[in-house]
């Protein structure tokens, strides 16, 4: 019988460069598996696109404070459960964070200076989760103030790395890990019966890593302020803005969040840096299966209570 062996294919999906591995002992059988996971995401991406005029999320945001829109049930549901991640957060996670200007935030080196405060205030006012309007016997959504816009770039990739599992699980993969620019979301185990290995990256050197940890059936995400940031008077600004303020946050350069569930992963690294160190690590604290491991501006390690890094 043959070697069970890693068999890896990446591509760019959703903007993002994702990596699919399947453990298998055979090559074009582990391929057939693969290409379910990546038919899977580009699906999701089709749904949930802004860059696409007949994407449901696109048919939503134009017809703010209009009229309701029907979509999919998926779509629905996602938009529900993101509603209560912003009921859980307070309002750290937002799908609504859309509304916010380009203008006001484009993290390229020609941006020299912040905006002031009053400015990126009046940005953040249509920045409400409160106004999304669900009906659930219609499965329609509505926002109810003209130029609100959502957007899934806080939850869409964790959601299409669960979706490509679950697609890849039903295929018959026992053991395979999808890893969404870092995202990863881990099953099974490696060919030589040991549980996968995964690296926190170093926040000051995203190539190097930081700690290391043994996971199965786990998924973990990171957002630091090493992926995408403005320099301005020699400080670091991170590209992650606090709805309530409009302004980037600052204290935290990442946050890495492990759990059961890669949607999950990816929507609470966000609110969690938003809400810093102590907020942040008491709300992880209070819910269930899910960890933490924060790094601060001054590289001091903070964790939730039940991790164990290396």
């Amino acid at each position: 019988m043959p070697d069970q062996q890693i068999f890896k294919r990446a591509c760019k999906l959703m903007g993002n460069r994702f990596e699919l591995s399947v453990v298998a002992d055979n090559e074009i059988w582990a391929n057939e598996k693969i290409d379910l996971g990546v038919d899977e995401i580009k699906r999701i991406e089709r749904l949930l696109t802004t860059f696409s005029d007949d994407s449901e999320t696109n048919w939503i945001n134009q017809n703010a404070g209009i009229q309701p829109v029907a979509v999919s049930r998926e779509t629905f549901d996602l938009i529900k459960r993101s509603i209560r991640i912003s009921e859980v957060t307070r309002g750290a996670f937002d799908i609504t964070y859309g509304s916010v200007d380009k203008q006001l935030w484009n993290f390229d080196q020609k941006m020299t200076a912040l905006p002031d405060k009053a400015t990126a205030k009046k940005m953040v006012r249509l920045i409400n989760f409160r106004n999304v309007v669900l009906d659930d016997e219609n499965c329609t959504v509505f926002l109810r103030e003209k130029g609100m816009r959502i957007g899934f770039g806080g939850i869409g990739k964790g959601y299409a790395a669960e979706r490509a599992k679950q697609i890849m699980k039903q295929g018959g993969v026992s053991s395979g890990v999808v890893n969404a620019s870092g995202d990863l979301n881990a099953w099974g185990v490696q060919p030589n019966g040991q549980k996968w290995t995964i690296g926190i990256a170093n926040p000051d050197s995203s190539h190097e890593i930081f700690s290391y940890m043994d996971i199965t059936d786990m998924a973990v995400a990171t957002s630091g302020n090493y992926e995408k940031f403005i320099m301005v008077d020699g400080k670091k600004y991170s590209h992650t803005i606090s709805p309530l303020t409009g302004l980037p946050v600052t204290g935290i350069k990442s946050v890495t969040i492990i759990t059961t569930n890669a949607e999950v992963a990816d929507a609470m690294t966000t609110p969690v840096m938003i809400m810093g160190i102590n907020t942040g690590l008491n709300m992880i604290n209070q819910m269930k299966s899910i960890e933490a491991v924060i790094i601060d501006d001054y590289n001091n390690l903070y964790t939730s209570k039940n991790i164990n890094i290396k």
